[in-house]
């Protein structure tokens, strides 16, 4: 409104000042500098300048002031044509919204009179202009100072003025917003000195006190150096958050955010936080709890699964005696027997063991026997081991290994379940026929250990959960050929490694596992020969 009020005022003095040129001759040169001095400060109020300044309408208000004196002292004085624009800075302050602003603009106007009589008095203004010139400039100078105040005086009669806390006397809409928002937004020192307080203070906290003692005075002594170390952060680094107990109140928190504006100045905003604070403490305990019994349910389950070894390493010695009938011939029916009670014992080892691993891993209870080795050696192990259970399944099972060392510092155990893990896993869900191809490389420091299959694959649903324990992909018939702790022991070794596992799947065209492990340290050699390509097929 001030920028339009102000181009309104050039554009009248500009037009004014040429129909005087064109119609009664030419314009003196006092003249000129009298009108250059009343729109001097229009010229003002149409830059940013003025906002940037702090009491920018006061400035303008003076500066209205001193070119309506300047402008009446060079037209002669008192006496002259143009004394009617003293009364400019009264124009202005009905723009403004009147109130003190009238006081002040009054204020001015009395002393701009002053000074031009004395001027006047002391012969230094310049003569007023001859008739008719005179007449048209007194009836120009009152229709433009007229058509001012018409103006201030009907924005005046359509804004509601609101007395905000900071000592302004009048705001505009974007007060009245400040004012009503539910929480109390500050304008702070750097020490915690409030300048202003908008909006609604929480219970317990005075507007009064904030503006005579600051936040200190709001805040309860223990916390004191909390809300210090919030100023101090949000000094350095431009915001800081922290939860404060308000003075004299127990069992509430306010919260209090504070941010740092480009000019160096920090705002903040307070509120209740009682009721928050209350539910975050008991999700927290919720939390604490939970993590209590997963922890103590992995210790059981560790401490069970050792207790069931010793006697399932029993029975499995046992019924290796009787396979190997080291005390004489068994009738076919139970050598049969026998033969059944040792692969599901060996079955329910390798449960027991994945259990075991799963538990301790959980419980961050295992740990790793580091050592500097060749990570072919457990992978050409581990192929070794599956070679009879690709046979039986009919999968071709083939493998891409370097031809030098890949010297690693890993755990050979982990890395040998690693690889039994997932070769398992993809000889269970490919068919008969399929293919399962492990590769094996290194990237700079980083291991790469892949295994592709040409399966079923997994729906992308299934392939979020994939990698939690107990958490298994497929219908009924193939979630029952596992127990769901095959991938998440892979992820987890590979985790205590520091590395990391990576699923990709396409529904009925098979699935790829990477597993990626750092700690390789690869000689350097100008040349490498290709990879040999190792297969364990039933179709030789």
């Amino acid at each position: 409104m001030i920028t339009g009020w102000a181009a309104g005022w050039l554009l009248a003095l500009i037009v004014g000042t040429i129909a005087l040129d064109q119609g009664l001759g030419p314009v003196s040169n006092s003249l000129l500098i009298a009108a250059g001095l009343a729109g001097a400060p229009g010229v003002i109020a149409l830059t940013p300048a003025w906002r940037a300044t702090k009491g920018g309408r006061s400035v303008l208000l003076i500066l209205w002031a001193a070119g309506g004196a300047g402008a009446c002292a060079f037209a002669g004085g008192l006496s002259g044509p143009l004394a009617a624009w003293c009364l400019l800075p009264v124009a202005f302050a009905t723009l403004l919204g009147m109130g003190p602003w009238m006081a002040q603009a009054a204020a001015l106007t009395v002393l701009g009179v002053a000074v031009a009589a004395l001027a006047q008095a002391a012969g230094l203004e310049p003569a007023a202009p001859a008739e008719p010139l005179r007449l048209y400039l007194s009836c120009y100078v009152l229709a433009s100072l007229g058509l001012g105040l018409a103006v201030g005086l009907v924005r005046a009669g359509r804004v509601r003025p609101v007395v905000i806390d900071a000592g302004e006397a009048r705001a505009g809409a974007a007060e009245r917003l400040l004012l009503e928002q539910p929480h109390l937004l500050l304008a702070l020192e750097d020490d915690g000195r409030v300048i202003s307080a908008f909006g609604f203070a929480p219970r317990g906290v005075v507007h009064e006190v904030l503006l005579s003692q600051g936040l200190g005075g709001a805040v309860a002594v223990d916390d004191m150096s909390r809300l210090a170390d919030a100023l101090a952060c949000a000094l350095t680094t431009g915001q800081a958050e922290t939860m404060l107990a308000p003075a004299g109140q127990t069992g509430r928190v306010l919260a209090l955010s504070l941010r740092r504006a480009k000019d160096g100045r920090l705002f903040g905003m307070m509120r209740d936080a009682t009721q928050q604070h209350a539910h975050e403490t008991k999700l927290q305990e919720a939390k604490t709890a939970a993590e209590a019994l997963n922890t103590g349910k992995s210790r059981f389950l560790a401490n069970m699964s050792h207790e069931l070894r010793t006697p399932l390493n029993s029975i499995m010695g046992f019924s290796d005696i009787m396979r190997a009938r080291l005390f004489g011939p068994l009738p076919p029916k139970y050598a049969e027997y026998a033969e059944l009670i040792h692969g599901s014992g060996q079955h329910l080892l390798d449960l027991i063991n994945d259990l075991l691993d799963m538990s301790k891993i959980e419980a961050e209870r295992f740990q790793l026997q580091v050592e500097m080795l060749d990570a072919r050696d457990p992978v050409s192990a581990a192929l070794r081991l599956m070679r009879v259970q690709a046979d039986d399944a009919g999968v071709s099972l083939r493998a891409t290994l370097p031809p030098d060392p890949l010297e690693l510092e890993a755990d050979p155990r982990a890395i040998k379940q690693i690889v039994l893990n997932l070769l398992s896993n993809a000889l269970k869900f490919t068919p008969r026929g399929g293919q399962v191809t492990l590769t094996l490389a290194g990237q700079g420091e980083m291991l790469e250990l892949s295994v592709a299959d040409t399966g079923m694959g997994i729906s992308p649903e299934d392939l979020k959960r994939l990698g939690r324990p107990y958490e298994q992909a497929g219908d009924a018939a193939q979630r029952a050929k596992g127990t769901g702790l095959g991938l998440s022991l892979v992820r987890g070794f590979a985790e205590l490694h520091g590395g990391e596992m990576i699923i990709e799947s396409t529904l009925g065209e098979g699935t790829s596992v990477l597993v990626r492990l750092p700690g390789l340290t690869r000689p350097d050699a100008e040349e490498r020969p290709s990879a040999k390509v190792i297969a364990f097929s039933p179709f030789r």
